[in-house]
Protein backbone atom coordinates (compact mmCIF):
# COMPACT_ATOMS: atom_id res chain seq x y z
CA UNK A 1 0.00 0.00 0.00
CA UNK A 2 1.33 3.34 -0.82
CA UNK A 3 2.48 5.88 1.92
CA UNK A 4 0.51 8.60 2.77
CA UNK A 5 1.57 12.39 4.10
CA UNK A 6 -0.48 14.01 6.38
CA UNK A 7 1.21 17.28 7.79
CA UNK A 8 -0.11 20.61 9.18
CA UNK A 9 2.02 23.63 9.75
CA UNK A 10 -0.29 26.65 10.69
CA UNK A 11 0.48 30.03 12.42
CA UNK A 12 -2.39 31.88 13.81
CA UNK A 13 -3.88 33.62 16.82
CA UNK A 14 -5.79 31.96 18.95
CA UNK A 15 -9.37 33.17 19.47
CA UNK A 16 -10.76 31.74 22.96
CA UNK A 17 -8.82 30.74 25.64
CA UNK A 18 -7.64 27.04 25.65
CA UNK A 19 -10.47 24.72 27.36
CA UNK A 20 -8.45 22.09 28.84
CA UNK A 21 -10.17 19.16 30.23
CA UNK A 22 -9.40 15.66 31.80
CA UNK A 23 -10.54 11.97 30.18
CA UNK A 24 -11.85 9.69 32.83
CA UNK A 25 -8.80 7.83 33.06
CA UNK A 26 -6.95 11.00 33.81
CA UNK A 27 -5.67 11.83 30.46
CA UNK A 28 -5.17 15.94 29.76
CA UNK A 29 -6.90 17.29 26.26
CA UNK A 30 -6.64 20.94 25.19
CA UNK A 31 -9.14 22.93 22.51
CA UNK A 32 -8.83 26.09 21.29
CA UNK A 33 -8.91 27.61 18.00
CA UNK A 34 -6.86 29.56 15.68
CA UNK A 35 -7.48 32.72 12.90
CA UNK A 36 -5.96 32.21 10.01
CA UNK A 37 -5.59 35.30 8.43
CA UNK A 38 -4.96 35.19 4.47
CA UNK A 39 -5.35 38.25 1.49
CA UNK A 40 -6.24 37.38 -2.20
CA UNK A 41 -6.97 39.93 -5.54
CA UNK A 42 -11.00 39.43 -6.03
CA UNK A 43 -12.23 39.66 -9.97
CA UNK A 44 -12.26 43.08 -9.83
CA UNK A 45 -8.74 43.28 -8.80
CA UNK A 46 -9.20 44.83 -5.36
CA UNK A 47 -7.60 43.03 -2.76
CA UNK A 48 -9.85 41.22 -0.19
CA UNK A 49 -8.69 39.89 3.23
CA UNK A 50 -10.17 36.53 4.80
CA UNK A 51 -9.79 34.81 8.10
CA UNK A 52 -10.43 30.93 8.56
CA UNK A 53 -11.27 29.61 11.84
CA UNK A 54 -9.40 26.03 12.44
CA UNK A 55 -9.92 23.85 15.77
CA UNK A 56 -6.85 22.15 17.20
CA UNK A 57 -6.26 19.52 20.06
CA UNK A 58 -3.92 18.76 21.79
CA UNK A 59 -2.80 15.82 24.47
CA UNK A 60 -1.22 15.02 27.73
CA UNK A 61 2.28 17.37 28.88
CA UNK A 62 1.40 19.53 25.68
CA UNK A 63 -2.04 20.04 26.63
CA UNK A 64 -0.73 21.20 30.03
CA UNK A 65 1.52 23.63 28.62
CA UNK A 66 -0.31 24.98 26.06
CA UNK A 67 -3.20 25.40 28.59
CA UNK A 68 -0.94 27.67 31.11
CA UNK A 69 0.74 29.29 28.70
CA UNK A 70 -1.22 30.43 25.86
CA UNK A 71 -4.76 32.65 25.99
CA UNK A 72 -7.32 34.59 23.53
CA UNK A 73 -5.18 36.68 20.94
CA UNK A 74 -1.99 35.10 21.60
CA UNK A 75 0.13 34.30 18.36
CA UNK A 76 1.54 30.49 17.74
CA UNK A 77 3.02 27.74 15.25
CA UNK A 78 0.79 24.53 15.39
CA UNK A 79 2.53 21.37 13.62
CA UNK A 80 0.53 18.98 13.72
CA UNK A 81 -2.15 16.20 11.10
CA UNK A 82 -5.31 16.31 10.14
CA UNK A 83 -7.76 14.27 11.59
CA UNK A 84 -11.45 13.86 11.50
CA UNK A 85 -14.03 12.64 13.43
CA UNK A 86 -17.56 11.60 13.49
CA UNK A 87 -20.62 11.09 16.27
CA UNK A 88 -24.70 11.38 15.97
CA UNK A 89 -26.04 14.19 18.28
CA UNK A 90 -29.85 14.51 18.38
CA UNK A 91 -29.96 11.80 15.37
CA UNK A 92 -28.11 13.36 13.37
CA UNK A 93 -24.97 12.50 11.84
CA UNK A 94 -22.06 15.34 12.60
CA UNK A 95 -18.61 14.93 11.60
CA UNK A 96 -15.57 17.28 12.16
CA UNK A 97 -12.34 18.06 10.56
CA UNK A 98 -9.58 19.21 13.18
CA UNK A 99 -5.05 19.58 13.80
CA UNK A 100 -4.14 16.84 16.40
CA UNK A 101 -1.18 19.23 17.20
CA UNK A 102 1.92 17.22 18.11
CA UNK A 103 4.08 20.80 18.74
CA UNK A 104 2.71 24.26 19.93
CA UNK A 105 5.55 26.94 19.54
CA UNK A 106 4.49 30.21 21.33
CA UNK A 107 5.75 33.02 19.39
CA UNK A 108 5.11 36.29 20.85
CA UNK A 109 5.96 37.38 24.11
CA UNK A 110 3.54 36.79 27.17
CA UNK A 111 3.12 40.62 28.02
CA UNK A 112 1.89 40.90 24.30
CA UNK A 113 -1.41 39.54 24.78
CA UNK A 114 -0.66 37.31 28.02
CA UNK A 115 -0.41 38.30 31.54
CA UNK A 116 3.28 37.32 32.34
CA UNK A 117 6.23 38.17 31.03
CA UNK A 118 8.85 36.23 28.61
CA UNK A 119 8.66 34.89 25.11
CA UNK A 120 9.56 32.35 22.48
CA UNK A 121 8.90 29.27 24.48
CA UNK A 122 6.99 27.83 27.54
CA UNK A 123 9.64 27.64 30.43
CA UNK A 124 13.35 28.67 30.27
CA UNK A 125 15.58 26.08 31.59
CA UNK A 126 18.63 27.77 30.80
CA UNK A 127 19.10 30.99 31.87
CA UNK A 128 20.81 33.41 29.63
CA UNK A 129 24.34 34.43 31.76
CA UNK A 130 24.46 37.94 33.32
CA UNK A 131 28.11 38.68 31.48
CA UNK A 132 28.78 38.38 27.81
CA UNK A 133 30.86 34.83 26.98
CA UNK A 134 34.21 34.96 25.76
CA UNK A 135 35.00 32.21 22.92
CA UNK A 136 38.53 32.63 21.40
CA UNK A 137 38.78 36.09 21.93
CA UNK A 138 35.37 37.51 20.23
CA UNK A 139 32.95 38.26 22.68
CA UNK A 140 29.35 37.37 22.11
CA UNK A 141 26.59 39.20 23.44
CA UNK A 142 23.00 38.53 24.58
CA UNK A 143 20.91 41.04 22.38
CA UNK A 144 17.85 39.78 23.96
CA UNK A 145 14.51 40.16 22.57
CA UNK A 146 14.75 43.36 20.85
CA UNK A 147 13.70 43.48 17.24
CA UNK A 148 16.59 44.05 14.89
CA UNK A 149 16.26 46.94 12.55
CA UNK A 150 17.45 46.17 8.97
CA UNK A 151 18.51 49.58 8.67
CA UNK A 152 21.49 49.19 11.35
CA UNK A 153 22.53 46.41 8.95
CA UNK A 154 25.83 47.91 7.41
CA UNK A 155 26.00 45.84 4.06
Amino acid sequence: MARSLNQVILMGNLTRDPELRQTPNGQSVVSFSLALNRSYKDASGEWKEVTDYIDIVAWANLAERVAQYLSKGRRCLVQGRLQSRSWEQDGQKRSKVEVLANDVTFLDSRGAGGDDNGGGQAADDNPKPSKPAKKDDVVIEDIGDEPINLDDIPF
